[in-house]
């Protein structure tokens, strides 16, 4: 190595190289405390941020008409949403993985910047307790490596901060595009499940969707279920006409799981439904439920079923009672109360799906409003078993099954009167 002739370097003394060092040490903290972004680098997270959005502008557009899809156009959608999903979630993994490498490299360089620094402190006290002549010459080569390992240095932070913060904002677009096509698919799922509600179901119509609440109109015209009547041998229908109900419905967006359910009015007994609901989704795995199941749309199913059975047993306990019995449907017990002549109540266990299935009635017990005419327990246990014993089909017609058991109080009333005034004499 050839000796670099002293008049060719510049001349520094001690207390220049001194003052050098501490603006290196003030340029190495102000990297540590702030971020140091050149007019390029704006513009360059400017443009990396425009990518992104223009990808969920473009998602959005396409997407925009979704209401007017139909269910294979819908299923299309979806397939696509699900792609952009998965890529969008590999993108935000590998920048997070990128992330932290550049990471753990600026700190590895601003620890050895750091080292350095303390080291050229060192040399520097050293030199100027020993006043070596060629410590002038050993401050002026120290100067000259420090200039060119901090140049290194301060490029290398520099470079991997903007690179950090480049990546950093390209992870929050991502997140903001991701969040969105959750938004969309979510959206879609409950339109699906809707618009196949309303295709199996006419007396169903959505009125409203805010948010994560369904409102919704349920119509049942009992003037069509005349036939049904006719068997229960009531033929005074004129005054019946449609019934309306409004639910509402709060569902959860992303698994379409109910979280709250109101009816008006409040006639229709659900809590049950609502609870078998809840647990519909533990019935079955992520992998076996069916795609185009959901709890919600098994809650709308059954709710409709419940809303049909108890407006038309209401329908036909009130016209029965134009006869000489009068009835009343006790919808939370799913019993009619029948009163018969005499003062007896006699209720009567409605099995699931009457009077549309041929399912007959049951006789659970009777109850005197007179206490000085109190049928003996076993009276009411041959009564019971009598009525219970009859012909399926004069169970099914409420009147029928009401004159039998009345006819039955009777003898039994009749009995026990023959038999107590035959002790008596």
């Amino acid at each position: 190595m050839q000796n670099v002739p002293s008049s060719d370097m510049e001349p520094l003394d001690l207390k220049a190289i001194r003052s050098r060092i501490s603006e290196l040490e003030e340029v190495y903290r102000s990297c540590i405390d702030e971020e140091m972004v050149s007019t390029d680098s704006d513009q360059l997270m400017i443009d990396c941020a425009l990518q992104p959005e223009s990808r969920v502008d473009q998602v959005l557009s396409g997407l925009s008409e979704v209401g007017y899809l139909g269910i294979s156009d819908l299923d299309a959608c979806l397939e696509h949403l699900r792609d952009e999903l998965s890529a969008a979630e590999a993108e935000s993994t590998k920048i997070a993985t990128e992330i932290e490498a550049l990471g753990r490299i600026n700190l590895e360089d601003s620890s050895r910047l750091e080292s350095d620094l303390e080291g050229l402190k060192c040399s520097l006290e050293r030199t100027s307790s020993e006043d070596l002549p060629q410590g002038t010459d050993g401050a002026r080569l120290a100067c000259s490596l420090l200039r060119h390992d901090q140049s290194n240095s301060l490029q290398t932070d520099h470079d991997d901060e903007f690179e950090i913060m480049k990546l950093e904002n390209q992870i929050e677009e991502s997140t903001a595009m991701l969040k969105s096509l959750q938004d969309l698919d979510s959206s879609l799922k409950r339109f699906d499940v809707l618009e196949q509600i309303e295709n199996a179901c006419s007396v169903l119509e959505v009125i409203e969707i805010d948010g994560n609440c369904i409102n919704l109109s349920v119509r049942e015209d009992i003037k069509e279920l005349e036939d049904v009547l006719c068997k229960q041998k009531i033929e005074d229908i004129d005054e019946l006409s449609e019934v309306h109900h409004k639910v509402l419905v709060e569902a959860s967006s992303e698994t379409m799981e109910l979280k709250n359910v109101e009816i008006f009015p409040n006639d229709i007994f659900i809590a049950d439904i609502v609870g078998a609901a809840n647990s519909f989704s533990h019935l079955f795995t992520h992998d076996t439920l069916p795609e185009t199941s959901s709890s919600l749309q098994w809650f709308m199913m059954k709710l409709l079923d419940r809303i049909r059975d108890c407006n038309l047993r209401r329908m036909v306990a009130r016209s029965a009672s134009k006869s000489r019995h009068s009835f009343e449907y006790l919808y939370r017990d799913e019993t009619i109360k029948a009163h018969l002549v005499g003062g007896v109540d006699a209720f009567l266990k409605v099995p699931p799906g009457w009077p549309l299935t041929s399912s007959p009635l049951k006789l659970m017990s009777l109850q005197s409003s007179n206490q000085h005419k109190e049928i003996s327990l076993s009276s009411l246990c041959k009564i019971q078993e009598t009525a219970n014993s009859l012909d399926s089909q004069i169970r099914h017609q409420l009147l029928s099954f009401t004159d039998e058991i009345e006819k039955a109080v009777l003898r039994e009333v009749h009995l026990e009167l023959h038999h107590d005034n035959d002790s008596s004499s």
